[in-house]
C-alpha cells in the first residue's frame, strides 16, 4: 500500500485513517490476494476463451454495436480506468438514461437480459483483474459521477482495487428491483442504495482477509445459482 502521505488529499481524512491502519498491517494477505488474482484470472481466461467467443457472436447478432461495454470507473486511490463487460444494452445506452438500471429497463437487449441473469456479462472483467485495476473480491467499481458523491469513510473503499464481487454485491444482487419505482433513479441510487451498500463494503474492509475473500467468491457462486 502507498504511504499515507502519498494518498490523494481527499483520502487523507480521519474517517479513512482507521481502515488504512488496519489494511497496512495485512501486507501478507494483500500479497496472496494479488497472486491469486493473477493466477486464477489467467486460468479462467484460457478455460473460458471459447464460451466468451460464443457470447460475443450472440451479442453481435442480437443488436447493432460493439461486443464489449466500456465505461470509465474508479478504483484504487481514485484511479480512473475503463471496465470490460459484455454489452447487455443498446449501443450508447449511457446517453439515453441513468448509469444504473432497473429490472424493466428498455435499454437491455434480449441477449443482454440472459447474460445479466447469469452474471455472464461480468466475465470480461477478468482482463481488468489481470491488469490490476480490479480484483476478484472488493467494492464494486462505481461510475465517476457516483464516486464524486462519496462522503467521509466511503473514500476508504478506494484503498483496495475495485472488485468483481463483494458481500454488498451478493446482498444487492436484485438492486435493479429496488429502483423500479423510482422517479429519479440516479437520486435514489445516490441517496439510498449507495450509502447502504457502502456500509457493507466498509464492514468488509474492516474484516478483510485472504480467506474471507475466498468465502465471498463461493457465496457469490451460490447466489448466482
Amino acid at each position: 500500500m502507498k504511504k499515507w502521505e502519498d494518498l490523494p488529499e481527499y483520502m487523507q481524512i480521519e474517517e479513512v485513517r482507521p481502515y488504512y491502519d488496519l489494511l497496512k498491517k495485512k501486507g501478507l494477505s494483500l500479497f496472496f490476494k494479488r497472486l491469486f488474482d493473477i493466477v486464477v484470472a489467467l486460468i479462467l481466461l484460457i478455460l473460458l476463451a471459447i464460451p466468451m467467443l460464443v457470447i460475443a457472436i450472440m451479442i453481435a447478432i442480437d443488436s447493432p454495436g460493439g461486443v464489449f461495454y466500456r465505461q470509465e470507473r474508479v478504483t484504487t486511490y481514485g484511479k480512473h480506468f475503463r471496465i470490460f463487460k459484455f454489452r447487455t444494452m443498446v449501443s450508447n445506452a449511457d446517453k439515453v438514461g441513468a448509469h444504473v438500471t432497473t429490472s424493466n429497463d428498455s435499454r437491455v437487449t434480449k441477449i443482454g437480459a440472459k447474460l445479466r441473469g447469469a452474471r455472464l456479462d461480468e466475465i470480461p472483467q477478468l482482463l481488468n483483474v489481470l491488469t490490476g485495476d480490479m480484483t476478484f473480491v472488493g467494492t464494486r467499481p462505481e461510475a465517476v459521477r457516483y464516486v464524486e458523491k462519496y462522503t467521509g469513510a466511503m473514500w476508504a473503499t478506494l484503498l483496495l482495487p475495485a472488485g468483481i464481487t463483494s458481500e454488498a454485491s451478493i446482498l444487492y444482487k436484485d438492486e435493479a428491483d429496488l429502483l423500479d419505482n423510482a422517479e429519479d433513479v440516479d437520486t435514489v441510487y445516490v441517496e439510498q442504495v449507495l450509502p447502504a451498500k457502502m456500509e457493507y463494503n466498509l464492514r468488509s474492509l474492516k474484516q478483510f482477509s485472504f480467506w474471507g475473500d475466498i468465502k465471498t467468491m463461493f457465496r457469490t457462486v451460490g447466489a448466482v445459482l
